[in-house]
């Protein structure tokens, strides 16, 4: 069964309720469910939902790779799929998909670290006009040693960097507290 608009409007507000300072921001989501807006699909502009991982291994190091499609390191994640059956699942999927990371990841919570918003540049390759993702994250550790085989048709580098690199600061406090 894919992910349900009750899904996300039910992961939307528990964030919200355990992040009141973040409601207004992510009130667009609840707004565009209401409308009927299938957010999981891709092609719903100029807003959808996308799943990301943040990894953090035995050093609490978190995991970057090099998106191609953007040119830049970010924590793992993308676009939902149809058989994706929760949010967690397709931020798992992605991560295994784009690393190849098969070693032992569980996760830190059951509900998202994070939830971003943030632009995305027009791609007249694949007909997309500027719009935005509303990026769903969770928190994951992994243990041991651990092999990254990066999935070259969207990711072409991978990088362990300490928490303290994270760029949104949100999501860094949070990393942090985790880990400590």
């Amino acid at each position: 069964m894919p992910i349900t608009p009750e899904h996300i409007r039910e992961t939307v507000t528990e964030y919200v309720d355990a992040h009141p300072a973040e409601k207004a921001e992510l009130a667009v989501v609840l707004e565009r469910l209401d409308r009927g807006e299938d957010l999981t699909s891709r092609k719903t502009f100029p807003l959808h939902i996308t799943a990301g991982a943040v990894l953090i291994n035995d050093s609490g190091d978190v995991l970057f790779i090099r998106h191609n499609a953007l040119g830049k390191y970010l924590t793992p994640g993308g676009h939902l799929e149809a058989d994706d059956v929760n949010l967690m699942g397709a931020a798992l999927r992605e991560l295994t998909e784009e690393t190849g990371i098969r070693a032992d990841i569980a996760p830190l919570a059951s509900s998202p670290v994070h939830i971003d918003m943030h632009d995305i540049p027009a791609n007249h390759a694949k007909g997309e006009p500027a719009h935005q993702h509303a990026d769903v994250r969770y928190l994951f550790r992994t243990t041991g040693p651990v092999d990254v085989t990066l999935q070259e048709e969207e990711v072409s580098g991978a990088e362990w960097r300490s928490a303290n690199t994270v760029t949104d600061e949100t999501l860094r406090k949070r990393v942090l507290a985790a880990i400590r």
